[in-house]
């Protein structure tokens, strides 16, 4: 603030750099008061200015505008310049001032330089009346720059002179830098019985620029006007500094900088992109500009202050002035005085704990260290900071640029602060730290805890190094104590997906000396996790290779991995169920892998668990959670999705797939298994009916996607729909084989992991090609069937009515077959083993066979070819075979009308429940050809009957014309009647003949 000297209060006005031949830049108000106080000279009023602010915020400019208004004013002029390394000279700055006074050789002059001159009053008082006779001849303005490194003769002398000025007409205006405020005798005062309308007393304090003032700057340096973002940047970068403005607009004017022209007509996005530019170039001349700044003042001043700088460089914003002392150590001057000195120099802001105003200062106060020096002091300061029990974010700061400390509290602060910066959400802060901590002497354990939780701290921002880190995690010596934590790395590995890594890393870790059992059985379940995961081109045999899956593990993790893979496989589904239940115990120990629960999870989808999937889900995410675990998390959301999708919740499902992009962005997963994310999203959005959106998230598969991983299946499957959508049946038939053939080359044939089958039989119905259709959808359905889950059995029964909008059905869903393949499958009967799996599965009570032909039929299209209502005829019952029995479903599909089981014929077989009734005893048949006859008389194509009962066609063949010879008939017309069954109808009833 400004104040008059009868009380007033003056506006503060604000400082700035002067533009070459113009005025200063915000500072009207400071030029009005000293042109109104210069012209009060001619009437006899004096004044004293005491002229306040930063190093570089404008001061010197003032003093020299005021010598301009000066002499323009007709008034003499007498300026010196302090500085600290005069400060010990007696009189220097009043010699300069009497010089300035008397160009000529003067004796008095002689006198304040001459070596031991007078400490009395006696020369204060000579150089007193000299001033005031010069100014009585003519006003005169005394000026005084940095007046806090005048000497303590020449600061007598001004304040003598200050309490005098009312005997003569003189402007007294003296600059000094508020970072040194005055002591108790150094304060220039008017004398209190001076009257205030002859004797005036101003103090201005000079203020940062403001933006606009910062546009001045720019726009004068460039020569052209600034737009306004930019001028805030550079007032906010330059902390309104008027000299660190004006060099960082003479560093960003200069050849080179980006083009002003044609911006109006270029494009909103075009502009954007140029103001970002001009922002950052800006930035970096801001930067560089404190730089220079802080070089040239290091460069004057001497050794001992420059070490007190770097010890505050070192130390930081925490570094106490004792701590400082014990570093410098300066030998000409005490730390205090030394910090004092420091603190008109611009570097230092204010404070009790010293601290440079600019971090690109302090690396310019440490530049001109070497490496070994620079590391031995921060090594110091650190334990000097230790002992002094400075906060963590202090010592791992001082500790990132020291050598090796060789003691455990260094690394445990490491890792404390990693740990609060990984919260606070900067990783990159924490991987810096932790691999700092890695170069202390540790163990091996903590060594393999270490390199884990970098992998983890890098994976968002460089899922390379993550994956680099996790596998030195499982090649670094170890011993026994490290068993949990090389788990937990083998884990977050799998769990992002580089299975190629994992393979051979994970194979050696586990045949190494000294592993435990239960984490001997975890590598191992995670091995052969990664082993069916990955590319099936790069399965190469690993030795030592670990030991196959045994049948009943005991171990959780190998639980999970035996259930997902007996799911996939299609085999066992009471066991897969059992297995999956074990892994997911909450007897299991908390150290089991939480990429073998998803496994364990995913497969308890697959057997139509779904409740328990999802809370076995929801058990690994809190797990997860606080394990930091973002890769499995990411999985698991993964798999909900799928389940979501099973359920008809295509919206939910694209929400958890929200949740588990910022868990781990897609650009962090492995690209083995990126396809797999993408596949969810594009069924997702294709459930919704968006078929453009589940077209741009199925795009092209990427080169480095390229490959036979179980992820790129499911996005073959996922594209094979959305064509199949489209009513592309080729495009479809394409990517559906694909999916058919990575599935297929690692035995993945259940039907309930991707139904690909019936889908690329709809393919093959838009081509035309309707009897390999039925062949797929009768595979599919027998895969269904040996695996008994029932909505997946359901889903294979339905796959021929789904119609699409050229039957009739709703837009955007997939196309059905052609008419002459719903006819053909629609008319075939059920065959013996789904009726068999029906009763066994306890779907169908046992109380008659329409309400299981109505179960059948449920689910088809209206718009398809009428299906029989009535009871199917009776169908010969095969010779005894072993039939898997599976276990109730928890969510069966709806139970169908009582089924009731038809007497047995005398002499012939024992009907099975839920099957058809046979037809007179055939001794002459085989059971096989009695099987083939009953098929090909409801009408099935030998190709189907092939697929149907799982044999080749040319064996149906053989069977059949075995069967019309032991009848005595010439063909099919003939089978129905020769084998006792009813004549039908189109519709499948019965035609009963004519009375």
């Amino acid at each position: 603030m400004a104040e008059g000297n009868n009380g007033e209060t003056v506006r503060p006005g604000r400082a700035g750099s002067v533009p070459p031949g113009g005025r200063l830049v915000e500072r009207d108000h400071e030029e009005r008061l000293l042109d109104e106080l210069l012209r009060g000279l001619r009437a006899g009023r004096s004044a004293l200015v005491e002229v306040r602010g930063g190093p570089g915020a404008g001061r010197s400019a003032l003093l020299r505008r005021a010598g301009e208004l000066a002499a323009a004013a007709g008034v003499r002029v007498a300026g010196a310049q302090a500085c600290w390394e005069e400060t010990g000279v007696r009189h220097a700055v009043a010699a300069q001032l009497y010089a300035a006074l008397a160009p000529r050789a003067s004796p008095l002059v002689g006198e304040l330089l001459r070596p031991g001159a007078e400490e009395d009053g006696a020369l204060t008082g000579r150089l007193c009346r000299a001033f005031l006779a010069a100014a009585r001849s003519q006003p005169l303005l005394v000026v005084v720059d940095d007046v806090q490194w005048a000497d303590r003769e020449s600061l007598r002398f001004l304040r003598t002179l200050a309490r005098r000025l009312a005997g003569a007409p003189l402007l007294l205006v003296t600059a000094r830098s508020d970072a040194l405020p005055p002591g108790p005798g150094e304060r220039i005062e008017l004398c209190p019985l001076a009257d205030p309308r002859v004797v005036a007393r101003h103090a201005v304090d000079l203020a940062p620029l403001s933006a606009a003032g910062a546009g001045r700057v720019l726009a004068e340096a460039l020569g052209e006007p600034v737009e306004p973002e930019l001028a805030a940047a550079a007032a906010l970068a330059a902390d309104g500094n008027p000299a660190v403005l004006r060099a960082m607009a003479e560093r960003f004017a200069r050849p080179g900088r980006p083009a002003a022209q044609g911006r109006e007509a270029r494009d909103g996005e075009a502009r954007g992109r140029d103001a970002r530019d001009r922002e950052a170039r800006l930035l970096r001349c801001a930067g560089e500009a404190v730089r220079d700044r802080a070089v040239r003042t290091l460069a004057v001043l001497p050794e001992d202050l420059v070490e007190v700088l770097r010890a505050i460089a070192v130390c930081g914003p925490h570094g106490s002035p004792a701590m400082i002392a014990a570093l410098a150590s300066p030998r000409a001057v005490d730390t205090a005085q030394a910090l004092e000195l420091l603190a008109g120099s611009g570097l230092l802001a204010p404070g009790e704990r010293p601290r440079f105003r600019a971090e690109r200062a302090a690396e310019a106060a440490l530049a001109g260290l070497g490496a070994e020096r620079r590391e031995h002091l921060f090594a110091r300061a650190a334990e000097l900071a230790n002992r002094a029990a400075l906060p963590d974010d202090a010592l791992a700061g001082m500790l990132l640029g020291a050598r090796v400390i060789g003691a455990p509290w260094a690394v445990a602060v490491l890792r404390r602060e990693a740990a609060r910066l990984r919260v606070a959400g900067d990783p990159a802060a924490s991987v810096r730290l932790l691999r700092r901590a890695l170069r202390e002497p540790v163990g091996p354990r903590l060594r393999v805890e270490l390199l884990t939780e970098l992998g983890v701290l890098a994976l968002p921002g460089s899922p390379e190094s993550s994956d680099r880190f996790l596998r030195q995690a499982l090649l670094a010596p170890a011993d026994a104590s490290a068993g949990p934590a090389r788990v937990r790395a083998a884990d977050l590995l799998v769990a992002r997906g580089d299975y190629a890594s994992a393979v051979p890393l994970i194979a050696g870790a586990g045949a190494r000396p000294g592993v435990g059992d239960r984490e001997r059985a975890a590598l191992r379940a995670l091995y052969w996790l990664a082993r069916h995961g990955q590319d099936g081109s790069a399965q190469e045999p690993h030795r030592p290779e670990p030991a196959a899956l045994p049948e009943r593990p005991d171990d959780p993790a190998e639980a999970g991995a035996a259930a997902w893979l007996a799911a996939l496989h299609g085999r066992d589904l009471t066991r897969a169920r059992e297995l999956a239940r074990a892994a997911l115990s909450p007897a299991a120990p908390d150290g089991t892998s939480l990429t073998a629960r998803v496994a364990a999870c995913h497969a308890l989808l697959l057997t139509e668990d779904v409740a328990e999937a999802q809370l076995g889900l929801d058990a690994v995410l809190a797990r997860a959670h606080r394990a930091n675990a973002p890769a499995v998390i990411a999985l698991a959301l993964l798999i909900k999705a799928l389940a979501t999708l099973g359920e008809d919740r295509a919206e939910e499902a694209e929400r958890l797939l929200e949740r588990a992009e910022e868990a781990l962005p897609e650009r962090c997963w492995h690209p083995q298994v990126a396809p797999g994310v993408r596949a969810v999203r594009t069924l997702a959005r294709l459930a919704r009916g968006d078929l453009d959106g589940a077209e741009r998230a199925g795009a092209p598969v990427r080169p480095e996607e390229a490959g036979g991983s179980m992820a790129r299946a499911f996005l073959a499957y996922a594209r094979g729909r959305v064509r199949l959508a489209r009513g592309d049946g080729a495009g479809a038939l394409g990517e559906l084989r694909e999916c058919g053939r990575l599935l297929l080359a690692r035995q993945m044939a259940n039907p309930a992991l991707l139904p690909w089958r019936s889908a690329s039989a709809r393919a093959l119905a838009l081509t035309g090609d309707d009897a390999g259709a039925a062949e797929l959808v009768a595979e599919e359905r027998r895969l269904a069937l040996a695996w008994g889950a029932p909505r997946t059995l359901a889903r294979a029964l339905r796959a021929a009515g789904d119609a699409g909008p050229e039957q009739g059905g709703e837009p955007g869903r997939e196309p059905a077959f052609g008419t002459a393949a719903v006819r053909l499958l629609a008319d075939g009967p059920a065959s013996w083993q789904f009726r068999q799996a029906l009763v066994a599965m306890g779907t169908a009570a046992v109380s008659g066979l329409g309400a299981i032909d109505s179960l059948l039929r449920s689910g088809l299209a209206p718009a398809g070819p009428v299906l029989r209502a009535g009871p199917p005829a009776p169908v010969p019952v095969p010779d005894p075979e072993p039939v898997p029995v599976p276990d109730p479903a928890p969510d069966p599909a709806p139970a169908p009308a009582p089924v009731t089981v038809a007497p047995p014929v005398p002499g012939g077989p024992r009907p099975v429940a839920g099957a058809a009734a046979p037809g007179p005893a055939r001794p002459d048949l085989t059971a096989a050809e009695r099987r083939v006859a009953a098929l090909a008389a409801e009408g099935l194509a030998n190709r189907v009957i092939a697929a149907e009962l799982s044999v080749t066609l040319r064996t149906v063949e053989l069977h059949l014309t075995k069967a019309y010879r032991k009848l005595g008939i010439s063909g099919r017309p003939e089978l129905a009647r020769a084998l006792g069954r009813d004549e039908r109808n189109e519709n499948g009833a019965p035609v009963r003949p004519a009375a």
